[in-house]
């Protein structure tokens, strides 16, 4: 099994960052909460403001834990743990996503989302 981080960003105006996997990596063209495998003896926050940092050169704050979800992609096993986080400053460049946007809650819906993210898309909206 491979633990791997999920940031759900707040912007401050209610918009959460979501992520559309370029070709070529795992699930791509589907959208995800960003974030990435979490290192030996790393926690779930620490690893979240290092992947947005490597990934998508921001700086967050991981603020409260949201949930976990385990999924199988054929013979891969992850556990996805999410945590909500602020948004604190920096611009987005992307790494190894080809697009991002920034949604409000209503719109997570109109997105094919990664199938270990849609549990948090689906709590998202009943949080409305």
């Amino acid at each position: 099994m491979i633990q791997v981080g999920a940031a759900i960003i707040e912007d401050g105006q209610g918009r959460l960052l979501i992520a559309r996997r370029m070709e070529g990596k795992a699930q791509a063209g589907l959208w995800e909460f960003p974030g990435g495998k979490v290192e030996e003896g790393e926690s779930v926050p620490d690893c979240l403001v290092r992947e947005l940092h490597e990934e998508m050169h921001i700086e967050i704050e991981p603020k409260e834990w949201f949930g976990v979800n385990d999924h199988h992609y054929g013979d891969k096993h992850i556990r996805l743990i999410a945590y909500k986080a602020l948004y604190k400053g920096g611009e987005i460049t992307l790494v190894d996503h080809d697009d991002y946007k920034w949604a409000s809650r209503e719109e997570l819906k109109a997105f094919p989302f990664a199938p270990a993210d849609i549990p948090f898309v689906e709590k998202l909206e009943r949080e409305r």
